[in-house]
């Protein structure tokens, strides 16, 4: 009894130790996922993400010394100007030079904060020679991704019914898998397109840096490069109705002779590649018999 009560646990362990592997195996490709307890920014996956860290880090430090600062002149007055050491109170009613200094001093900080602000404003704006354009249109509730440099094919992203993912994509997080991801290549500067058909949507991927709010009748320009291939995920940030937290955003990112074969492949569902024995001309015309 014992002994059949050994060979059980030591299979139910075996299990689970063959269930994390598993797992652990199928997750390996999943990359820009939040994880539990996370405080800060997510991990950064391109350059407009480093340079947004770098300016937070840098309002960061900025804001804790004002903070510290206007900490320590409410200490000073509380204990200088308290009611038992003041009995008489001060009659001063104003003073020049502190009126100059607390007006001067936020102008030099605002200053300090707006030339990196702008720099990273205007370097996220614009595709610096994209390679490829993806159009992002926002629906109610799906996404839908346009290729016009790769044949001018769209593809529909909605998310998978928590039954479809375990069968299909286990290693994909709960509300986050789609049944077509937003396919790119990697090492690539890719320009992003927004717009919406019906209201507004917000394409959101906070590992990437961006965040765009696309609007119905309204271009919005962003653009992204990824440094390393697997997928990414984001949410809708913008409250677009009923389903809006059931819209999520899933980018996979795949090597530049993967990305082609996928591009091949839509096409042919597209039908803009005509079949291997399709005629390709003209049917001959019938030659009438000599007479």
């Amino acid at each position: 009894m014992i002994g059949k009560r050994a060979l059980g646990f030591l299979g139910i362990l075996s299990g689970v130790v063959g269930l994390g592997l598993t797992t652990a195996a199928q997750a390996q490709s999943v990359v820009g996922v939040p994880h539990q307890w996370q405080m800060s920014f997510p991990p950064s996956y391109t350059t407009v993400m480093d340079k947004v860290e770098s300016l937070h880090d840098l309002l960061l430090v900025i804001i804790t010394l004002i903070s510290l600062f206007v900490l320590a002149l409410l200490l000073y007055v509380v204990f200088r100007f308290h009611a038992s050491r003041n009995p008489t109170p001060s009659v001063i009613t104003h003073n020049t030079v502190l009126e100059i200094a607390w007006t001067i001093v936020p102008i030099l900080i605002l200053v300090v904060i707006a030339i990196p602000s702008f720099r990273l404003l205007y370097y996220s704006d614009k595709a610096p020679d994209a390679a490829l354009t993806v159009k992002v249109t926002g629906h109610q509730w799906y996404w839908q991704y346009e290729y016009p440099d790769q044949g001018n094919f769209s593809i529909d992203s909605r998310i998978l019914a928590e039954a479809d993912r375990i069968k299909e994509k286990p290693q994909i997080p709960r509300l986050l898998a789609v049944d077509n991801e937003m396919v790119i290549p990697v090492n690539t500067t890719i320009r992003i397109i927004g717009t919406a058909a019906d209201v507004m949507h917000g394409w959101t991927v906070p590992g990437f840096g961006i965040k765009k709010t696309v609007i119905p009748g309204r271009l919005n320009e962003g653009w992204i490069n990824v440094e390393h291939e697997g997928y990414y995920f984001g949410e809708c940030s913008q409250i677009c109705g009923e389903n809006h937290t059931y819209m999520p955003i899933a980018v996979r990112v795949v090597s530049k002779a993967e990305f082609d074969k996928w591009v091949e492949q839509q096409k042919k569902a597209a039908g803009l590649i005509p079949p291997m024995n399709a005629p390709t001309g003209l049917a001959s015309a019938t030659i009438p018999a000599n007479r």
